[in-house]
This record gives structure tokens, sequence and C-alpha cells, in this order.
């Protein structure tokens, strides 16, 4: 069972940039697609950002396109999210997850189900 950790959270201001970290165990690392999701106090986990097995492919939430780089170094066993020009609302838990399954679904890709692997979270806060 793949082991994911987030790491890189903190406080920033409005307008700042943070560059989150999720360094993943095992020798599997290549053979997952890779999301973030985060969670608010009181919300849903929503979906951020997925990047597929080679990196070759990335899908963003509407609401951080643009803002927001997802990337991940096969050979470091890790995945990372450039956060730029963060916002409040911007403001939650961090989760990375891994998804094993085959196929890209087009229909569950941005749904926390289609993961089968999370790491504990780290704390992103951003201030007005």
């Amino acid at each position: 069972q793949v082991q994911l950790v987030e790491s890189g959270g903190g406080l920033v201001q409005a307008g700042g940039s943070l560059r989150l970290s999720c360094a993943a165990s095992g020798r599997t690392f290549s053979s997952y697609a890779m999301g973030w999701f985060r969670q608010a106090p009181g919300k849903e986990r929503e979906f951020v950002a997925r990047i597929s097995r080679s990196g070759s492919s990335t899908y963003y939430a509407g609401s951080v396109k643009g803002r927001f780089t997802i990337s991940r170094d096969n050979a470091k066993n890790t995945v990372y999210l450039q956060m730029n020009s963060l916002k409040p609302e911007d403001t939650a838990v961090y989760y990375c997850a891994a998804d094993s399954h085959t196929l890209f679904n087009v229909d569950t890709y941005y749904t926390p189900n289609q993961y089968n692997y999370w790491g504990q979270g780290t704390q992103v806060t951003v201030s007005s």
C-alpha cells in the first residue's frame, strides 16, 4: 500500500505563493495518477488538481486554474502543487491522493472515490 506524506503548508497572505509536496513510498509511484484535494472546515472535500502517471496530462478545478500548477517527479516519488495568487478562500487542509485505476475516467477523476490512497493532509491558511 502506497503511503503519502504532504508537506509545505503554512500561513501566507493573500496574493502570496506556496508550494506543496507529496512524498510517496514504494516502487510503483509512476503507476498512479495523482491528485490534490482540499477540505475547508464544514465543507466537503473538493477536487483541486490531477496529474497523469507520466505527468503529460493535468486537470484543474475551475477555481484554481491559472493559479495552481500540479507537477510530478517520478524519480523522486513526489508530486507538487504550486499555488500562486492565493486567496482567503483557498484556506483548507490540502490532501494528496493516488489513483491506481488503469484508465482515465472523465466522469470520476474529480471525485474523492476515484482515489485509493490518501495522505494525512497539510494546512494552508491564506490571510486577507
